[in-house]
């Protein structure tokens, strides 16, 4: 559900020095900032890939989602914010009813992250052959089959 920004919520992030945290914190550079407004928006939502960054950063809960048909019923909207380390989904069908659902999510504080932890030293003598870095032993296997020359 690609992100987008209500433009009526933004207020651009004012008082923080970097701007806009929405343009600031997406990995796939997708937010951008608006040149007439000041104000992110989303330049290419079929892009998306759905990370959410944006919807944790955002201070005034003015990132939302166009859900899809499968997960949003015809004429629903849903509102996703950050609350207490959780994505809390705020669902208002077209009957008025409405629903919360929360996740929680796997972020660490910032540089506190570790991609390295728990892995051993690579073993270069493997670096001209077909295997990717802990294989076999990552895919729970004896040995991974190799094309023939």
């Amino acid at each position: 559900m690609p992100a987008y920004v209500d433009p009526h919520a933004c207020n651009a992030c004012v008082g923080i020095d970097q701007g806009p945290l929405c343009v600031y914190i997406c990995p796939n550079d997708l937010m951008v900032l608006d040149p007439s407004s000041s104000k992110g928006f989303n330049q290419e939502p079929e892009l998306c890939s759905e990370c959410y960054a944006c919807v944790k950063r955002c201070p005034q809960d003015a990132m939302h989602v166009r859900g899809y048909a499968d997960f949003v019923p015809l004429g629903a909207e849903v509102q996703p914010s950050y609350v207490d380390g959780e994505i809390q989904w705020d669902i208002t069908f077209r009957d008025g009813r409405q629903q919360q659902f929360r996740f929680p999510v796997r972020t660490t504080p910032e540089g506190s992250a570790n991609a390295h932890e728990g892995l051993t030293e690579p073993d270069m003598s493997l670096l001209r052959t077909p295997l990717l870095f802990g294989e076999p032993g990552n895919l729970e296997v004896s040995n991974v089959p190799t094309p023939k020359r």
